[in-house]
Formats: C-alpha cells, structure tokens, sequence
C-alpha cells in the first residue's frame, strides 16, 4: 500500500540538509526576498530620499575634508549615528536620520565607538581646537588613544580634482551647479588637507539641532 504521506524527496528536509548547493541556493534566496522587502520601500519613502530642511551639499573644502576623513579611516573609531536610545541623545544630541546623508555617498553611518560618536560634533569646539587636536590629541584630550595626524597640516589640497569629484556626485543627485563646480579649485585654492578635515567636521550634524 503506498504511503500518501510520505514527503516527497525533493522537498524533504533530509534532501536540502545534505546538499550543500541546495542549502546554499535556498539560503541565497531567502537572503535577497527578505532584503528586497526591507529595503525596496525605503526608496519610496520622503525620510529617506528627501534632505531635511537646511541640508546643503558639502562645499568644495568641506568635500575634500570628507574624502580625507574616509581615506585616514577615522571611520574605522567614530561613529556618524546617534541611535534613537536615551543614553545616546542624552550624550550626542538629537538621533540621526536618513534626511541628514542624502547628499553623502557612501554615508558613514555605523556603531562603532573607540572613539565618541561625531555626528553633532559640528560648532561643539573651535577650529583651533580641532587642529591641536588633529596635531596631538593628548594636548587636548588626556586620556586619548588617537593617533596624532601632523602630516594634514603640511599638505596642500590639489584644487584640480575637486570639480571632478563634484560632477561625479552631481551624477548621482548632489545638486552641484556648473558656477559651483567651476568655482571649486579657487575655493580650495593653498587650502591644507588639515584645513579641509576640519571644514568637514565642523558641519556634522548641524542641519539638525
């Protein structure tokens, strides 16, 4: 007598558990369903897509500080996210949201804390500060494991690749206009590579109090 319930062995848990490229395969494409449904709608949302009110594109010395503070890995200690948790707000300020970073691509955002977080770190200390800071940290912060990063201060910006830089963010949605990417190697003009990572960090934040 046959036995009507009996699982057929193509879709038996014993067949997918001991064939690795069926385990693989259905793995993978649960991974892309449950991707695909969180993160499909996020491109259809305004808080996601659309800049809070105030949100401006990096300037020329802005967007070079950015480059260099990705290029020096000061990602790799600070976070660019205040999560929506008390202890955070209370300690950074207001959380992050998705408006702040249209314009950042990639944007920095992570949890990783070595260092304090640099969200609103944007007007918290003067420029002075920032460069004793960068110059040797412990002039400033005792206690600080940072590294010291003296060559920024000594090394002049290239004026010329920064309208590349702006066309090619313009691509992607930036709204850099043609005056605003011609005038960009005279705004950066004798600038140093320290003066431009302190331009960055002194905007972080500041379009959302």
């Amino acid at each position: 007598m046959a036995d009507h319930n009996h699982t057929p062995a193509t879709f038996s848990h014993e067949r997918i558990e001991t064939s690795n490229f069926l385990m693989i395969v259905l793995i993978l494409l649960a991974v892309a369903v449950g991707g695909l449904v969180e993160i499909v709608p996020l491109f259809f949302q305004h808080s996601t897509t659309e800049p809070v009110p105030g949100l401006k594109p990096y300037t020329p010395l802005q967007l070079a500080g950015r480059d260099i503070y990705i290029r020096e890995g000061c990602y790799g200690c600070h976070s660019q996210m205040i999560r929506p948790f008390r202890a955070e707000t209370l300690r950074y300020g207001h959380y992050s949201v998705a408006g702040e970073f249209v314009y950042d691509h990639p944007f920095q955002w992570g949890s990783k804390r070595t260092g304090p977080d640099l969200q609103r770190v944007g007007g918290k200390y003067s420029d002075d500060w920032h460069r004793a800071h960068m110059h040797n940290p412990r002039d400033v912060v005792p206690e600080s494991n940072m590294p010291a990063y003296p060559w920024l201060e000594n090394t002049k910006l290239d004026p010329d690749s920064i309208a590349p830089r702006m066309k090619a963010l313009r691509v992607v949605g930036v709204p850099y206009t043609d005056d605003e990417i011609k005038a960009a190697a005279e705004d950066v003009k004798g600038k140093t590579e320290l003066d431009a990572l302190i331009a960055y960090l002194q905007v972080l934040g500041t379009s959302v109090k």
